[in-house]
Parts: structure tokens; sequence; C-alpha cells
């Protein structure tokens, strides 16, 4: 029904009481902050002008007021939303948001063995390994330690947390507006006058939450090392975007415009406050995952992956309209890229493994920086195994594939049952023993050659028995398979050393015989006793420069080597020190016993320190 003609002056009247063009008074104050009788008087002059305005009985002279009048109140109405939005919009408590967001992880906080040796960045100088390898940083490792829980497949049942942006108040002065500007066929005015305001709110809350406006080109151009702490902090802010934030200015945006008019007004004035803000954060990790592929970004695509995947069901939720599309389909696309990655990165690391070039021996034939390196990064691999089993679908393609490069070929019937993830895991401890065999051919002393070998691939095993993860995915068929390879390497040791010094204690060659009489010839015997004193006085003073890094190993090694040389050494000076002077017995049985002890701890030992039992 038409008001009455007074009630359209008076509704006209009031409207250009508040035209900040035409009174300077008007735009001092707002009506908002004013009485709330005026601004209910404004609202029902405006509701009258718009009904006027639709009259049929309308003269032109009477419609063009009533169209100036309602111009006039739309500005102003503008002015009053924009000034309601702005005082009452703060940015998100960062700290506030952070807490909000819970998750249920499926696994208890890890250890691992592996954390107190991570090689340092000189052991990677030292010994000049290609950019594949040396480029994994210690911080590659030690990050992961301050990682306590797996993001795979942990969501919280109700992982969105909304606050209340603005008072109640102020929602529904907002609302009475919008409801206005639509009706009037203001609502892309509104739009995006709501957009601008909240948009840079929602720039604040990023700049709180420390995402950085970078694009995809600068992202790729810095450096690992700040790139590795960056992913880390998105992470977090991804949370709070999602969970918090976005999810926050959706809900603000249903409680001012939903349902008002004949369009989704509240999903256009969501997607014009967060659609650029949202692909700013997407644009991250998108530039992450198309980024040049190296092993030591691998931990961190898998915690980007895990997480972007632990959130998709909210993007979903937050991004549901039509309106945002492009920005819901952007989270599955990069989730594809960094599982090409991650595939793609493990099969970098198999390459660099198997071509690290380095050709100097480690000294005393310890462990080799590579066997730390690699064992590190499978054992920290081996905590992603939820997700990479998932991810890695296909088995490790071996043999020809490699065959120029001297790779070993595997036999996948061994090792029946395992995931392709394990195998690849197997296969890349096959890889690092072809390698190290490869570098024990550098030693010019067979013996330590094969102490070398001894000591690496015992370090695998005692790495694969320290993490449970691991040695499940390996399996103990192949744990045994690489017991007996350091267990072989030690008796091919010993022959290569002590061969020589048993063969000096022998029979053979030291009786004289003749037609009429037999016995000890003291030449003989003299030349043989100084020919051991020699050759155990080299192996003592070698051998002490050589290293066995783990207690329990060394002392297994000593034990067996004086199993088989002190009871050899003891029946031959009673078989043959009658026939001698002492002056040529150089070593007493306890002596020689002491002088075991010294083997296979990397210090000189001189002829002064020696032990000796007289």
């Amino acid at each position: 029904m038409e008001p009455p003609e007074n009630d359209i002056i008076t509704a006209e009247q009031i409207i250009l009481r508040w035209d900040t063009t035409a009174s300077e008074a008007a735009g001092v104050r707002m009506i908002f902050e004013s009485d709330r009788e005026e601004v209910k008087r404004y609202l029902q002059a405006v509701d009258q002008i718009l009904i006027s305005i639709n009259s049929p009985t309308l003269s032109d002279d009477h419609s063009n007021k009533l169209n100036n009048a309602i111009q006039i109140a739309m500005a102003r109405l503008e002015d009053e939303f924009r000034n309601i939005l702005i005082t009452n919009s703060t940015p998100i408590e960062t700290e506030t948001s952070n807490e909000s967001i819970s998750f249920t992880p499926k696994t208890t906080p890890r250890t691992s063995s592996c954390r107190s040796d991570s090689p340092e960045k000189n052991d990677i100088n030292n010994s000049k390994r290609d950019d594949s390898i040396s480029r994994i940083s210690s911080a590659s490792f030690t990050d992961r330690n301050e990682r306590s829980v797996t993001f795979a497949s942990c969501r919280s049942m109700n992982s969105i947390r909304e606050q209340d942006l603005l008072p109640p108040e102020s929602i529904a002065d907002l609302r009475c507006i919008a409801e206005r500007m639509i009706a009037a066929g203001y609502h892309r005015e509104c739009v995006q006058v709501y957009g601008s305001v909240r948009k840079s709110v929602v720039d604040g809350s990023f700049k709180k939450l420390g995402v950085e406006k970078l694009s995809i080109g600068d992202i790729q151009r810095l450096e690992w090392e700040a790139l590795n702490a960056k992913i880390g902090k998105w992470i977090v802010a991804a949370k709070a975007c999602i969970r918090v934030l976005f999810a926050s200015e959706k809900k603000l945006c249903k409680q001012i415009f939903e349902d008002l008019g004949s369009t989704a007004v509240d999903d256009a004035c969501f997607m014009e406050t967060v659609k650029s803000p949202a692909n700013q954060l997407f644009n991250f990790a998108e530039a992450i995952s198309i980024s040049r592929r190296s092993p030591e970004k691998l931990f961190k695509i898998l915690d980007l992956h895990d997480s972007l995947l632990d959130l998709l069901p909210d993007i979903d939720d937050v991004f549901d309209s039509k309106l945002a599309e492009s920005v819901r389909i952007q989270a599955p696309e990069i989730l594809s890229r960094l599982v090409e990655a991650a595939r793609g990165m493990i099969s970098e690391f198999e390459n660099a493994v198997l071509r690290e070039p380095s050709r100097v021996p480690v000294p005393g034939g310890t462990i080799h920086p590579l066997t730390r390196y690699v064992m590190n990064y499978i054992s920290l691999i081996s905590d992603y195994k939820q997700t990479l089993g998932e991810l890695i679908v296909s088995k490790p393609t071996t043999g020809s594939r490699h065959c120029d490069s001297g790779a070993p070929d595997m036999d996948f019937d061994e090792h029946e049952g395992r995931s392709p993830f394990a195998l690849h895991l197997i296969w890349i401890i096959t890889l690092l023993h072809s390698n190290l065999e490869g570098k024990s051919k550098h030693y010019k002393d067979n013996s330590l050659a094969h102490l070398f070998i001894m000591n690496n691939v015992h370090y695998i095993v005692q790495k694969i028995k320290g993490s449970s993860e691991l040695r499940e995915m390996i399996g103990d068929n192949y744990l045994r398979t690489l017991t007996r390879i350091f267990r072989q390497a030690a008796t091919n040791h010993q022959r290569a050393t002590w061969i020589g010094v048993l063969h000096c204690l022998r029979d053979e060659g030291l009786h004289s015989t003749g037609s009429f009489s037999s016995g000890v010839s003291k030449s003989a015997l003299r030349a043989r006793f100084k020919s051991f004193n020699a050759i155990f006085d080299e192996v003592h003073r070698t051998q002490a420069l050589w290293l066995i890094p783990d207690e329990q190993l060394r002392e297994e090694l000593r034990i067996s080597i004086l199993e088989k040389l002190s009871p050899a050494y003891r029946s031959f000076l009673g078989r043959f020190r009658n026939h001698i002077s002492d002056n040529y017995i150089k070593y007493t049985v306890e002596d020689l016993e002491n002088a075991v002890l010294d083997l296979f701890e990397g210090n000189p030992v001189s002829q002064h320190s020696r032990r000796k039992s007289h």
C-alpha cells in the first residue's frame, strides 16, 4: 500500500536532512551513532520512498524527486555501512585462532635413535659429495624432530572454529542497511563496500599470522633454508586461516546477507572478501609443489601434503558455493602435485645414493658420512609410513634402468609381502651397500676395506633395529641378509690380517732333519720369532689407528681375534721357548692380549705406551 503523500514528503525531508552534500553538519555525525529513534525514523523514511517509487501513478516529476532521494539515501547508507564495519572490525587474535584448532592424532609422539647423530655440514664438505646429497642439511633432520605428531589422516571431527567477528547489535544494523540497499538495486555497491573493508581486516589477520604477500616466482627464488622455515609457519597459518578466519568471515556474511534479495549476496560478499587472500595463501603451497625437486625438501613436502590433506574437508565446507569453486579446486590440484613431487624426491634420492661420487676413503675405515645421511634419511622417511604408504604405489625401477651406473639388481621375490614403499626403502639400502662396496676398493689395505664394510653395514643394521617402524617395513629376512654381510666382512678382515700372523706360529720349517738326528733349527726359530714380532708390531701399529665406533662390535672383534691368536701363540711358546733366548721373545701371551686391546680405537700407540705385563 502506497504511503500518504504527507508521509512521503516527511520521508524526503528526513533523507535530505542527512545529505552530506547539502549539509556540513550531516557529514560530521553518523546516523547509526545517534539516538536509536533517529535510526528508526531514517530507515522508515527509506522504506516509504522505496514503496512509493514503484507506484504506477507517479508523475515523471515526482518520480525524479523520489529517485534523487533514493540516491541520496543509498549514498548515506553506504557511508553508514562502511563506518559500522570499520569501527567494529579488528584482525583476529592469532593466539585464540591457534588454540581453536584441535587435532586428534592417531599416532603417539615418536622418537628416533637417528636424532643424536645427524650429520654436520662440514662432513658433507669433507666427503665432497655431489649436490644432490650435500644439500641435505642438518635442518632437514632436526626440524622433523620438533614435529611431535603426524598429520596424516588425523582430523578433528569438528575442526572448524568460527569466531563472532562483530557485536550482535552491529550485525543487526548492517543487515538493516544491506536489506534496503539490495531492495533499491544497490547490491553491487553494498558488496564492494563490504568486501573492501573486510578484505583489509583479513589482510591484517594474515600479517599477524605471518602469511606474506609473495608471488610464486618470489617463493621459488628463496633459498631453501629460508623457505624451510616459511613452510612450517604456513602450515600453522593455513589451519588458522581456513578453520577460523575464513570460516568466521563466511559466518559473518550469512549473518548480514543471508536470504536478502534474489541472488546469493552472502556468497558474493564472502568471495569479495577472501578470494584474493585465499589465492595468496594457496599460491605458497602451489609454488612449493612445482619447485625444483631435491631430496632435502621431502620432509617439508610431506608435512605440507599431510596438513593440506587434513584441511581438505574444511576447505570443502568453507568454500562450498559455486562462486567459490575456483578456490575450492585449488587444494586437490596442489595435493596431486605434492604427491608427484614426493614420489620424484624419493626417486631423486635413490639416484643420488647410487651416484654419490666421493673417492677419498674415510680415515680408519669408520662410518662414511653418506651412510649416516642415508640411514637418517630413511629413518625419518619411515616416520611418514602412513602417508608414503598411500602415495608410493609402484615398485622401484631396478636393474636395466641403472645398468650403465653399475647399480645392483633386486629380486622382488625375496621380499614377498613388502609394500611398494618398503621396497623403495630396501632398494635405497641396497644402493647404499653397492656404493659402499665401490668405496671400499679405494683402500689400499684389503683388510681395512673389509673393516670399512663391516662398520658401515653394522651401522645400517643397528639403525634398522633402532626404529620399530623401519624394522617392520624392512622385514627380518633382509635384516638377516645385512647381518650376514657385516659378519662376513668381519671374518674377511680377520683372514686378511691375521692369517700372516698365525702363519708365523706354524711348526713347518723349524725342524732340522738329518740321516741320524732331528731337532729344532735355532736359526729358523730366531727368524720365525723376528718375523712374528715384525708382522704383529705392524698390525698393532696400523690397526690401533683404525676405528670401530660401536663399542660392542669392537669388543666382539677383539675377542674373536684373541680366541684364535692367544691359544696359537701360547702353544707356540710352549713348544719352542726352551730352544731360544728370551731376547727373541718380544711378547708374553699377556702382552699380546693387552696389545690387541689397543686395536680399533683410532689412537696411535707408541712403543713406550704399549701395555706390557712385565
